[in-house]
């Protein structure tokens, strides 16, 4: 049963993986490539290979303990040339998804005991297979493996796709670093956003960030400076003077905007503020009509001063 859904999970697999090896083909066709998100795809399709790869060679050891059952069942201890064999079914059991492994491993734990179940899971000794273990690790892929796959599936789909991240070799050694965002678009949604200069090649995985066009900004408006100077002289106000008893006018007198009340010594009424006259004391006498309008008013002041 075991031989039989590894067989099952590694052709779904397998299925899988010509449908994602078509989405990151896609992803760099297009104007401008997905190169970023196409690289952690890759990331994903090495990982589901060595899962394939782990899922064959489990189903070969599968198929020799069946073959040797009869000498499993005679043998009180596990036979030598298949401690491998037991020790890395029990440690991968639990790193697949394979329900009749974990079925194996407790049958193998009741057989052989608790001792010989830690030692395998601990790889004590290094009875594991290597290629197992290397296959099933959580470690990621180099970053060299993963351009290699970009530029495989690129040529088998016919994609005209040229890397635009420089790798070092010592970047090539190492995991893929993380994306920084560089084959993100700007304002994708409006497709209102700046747009960008063409990014020169630098290694991958370095902090630096793209350059982007300049963008003119306004100026604040800054106001002008207000005058703090308030001194300015009132307008000087002429009114005639009141008649006397003999009906002649005593001239013009001039009022300030200042207060009388520090002369005269009391709280009097000062008068109401009037518009100011263009009318001057030499030309008093050709405006008798404005001076006969103010007449009244000024006899009026006289006597409220009384």
């Amino acid at each position: 049963m075991a031989v039989g859904r590894i067989q099952i999970a590694s052709n779904k697999k397998a299925a899988l993986q010509k449908q994602n090896m078509r989405e990151v083909a896609k992803m760099l066709a297009e104007d401008p490539p997905k190169e970023e998100k196409a690289r952690i795809r890759a990331e994903a399709l090495i990982r589901d290979d060595y899962l394939i790869e782990a899922y064959e060679i489990l189903q070969l050891g599968c198929e020799l303990l069946y073959e040797r059952m009869k000498l499993i069942d005679y043998s009180s201890d596990c036979p030598n040339d298949l401690v491998t064999v037991v020790s890395t079914i029990i440690w991968a059991s639990h790193r697949v998804d394979i329900p009749e492994l974990v079925l194996i491993r407790k049958q193998f734990k009741a057989k052989y005991g608790k001792e010989f179940e830690e030692r395998a899971l601990q790889n004590a000794g290094n009875v594991l297979n290597q290629r197992v273990v290397h296959k099933l690790s959580v470690e990621p892929p180099a970053a060299a493996l993963v351009q290699i796959y970009l530029e495989r599936i690129c040529e088998k789909h016919q994609v005209d796709w040229s890397p635009k991240l420089k790798l070092t070799a010592a970047q090539l050694s190492q995991p893929m670093a993380a994306p920084l965002g560089d084959s993100v678009g700007i304002a994708q949604g409006t497709g209102l956003g700046i747009i960008v200069d063409d990014v020169s090649s630098k290694a991958y995985g370095s902090k630096q960030s793209p350059t982007f066009v300049s963008v003119p900004r306004m100026a604040p408006y800054i106001p002008p400076s207000m005058s703090n100077n308030f001194s300015e002289t009132d307008p000087e106000i002429t009114v005639p003077a009141a008649r006397n008893s003999n009906g002649k006018s005593t001239g013009v007198s001039s009022i300030s905007g200042e207060s009388d009340d520090d002369e005269d010594g009391g709280d009097e009424p000062g008068m109401p503020p009037s518009a100011p006259s263009s009318v001057s004391p030499s030309g008093a006498s050709t405006a008798t009509s404005m001076t006969s309008s103010f007449a009244d008013l000024a006899a009026r002041f006289q006597q409220l001063k009384k």
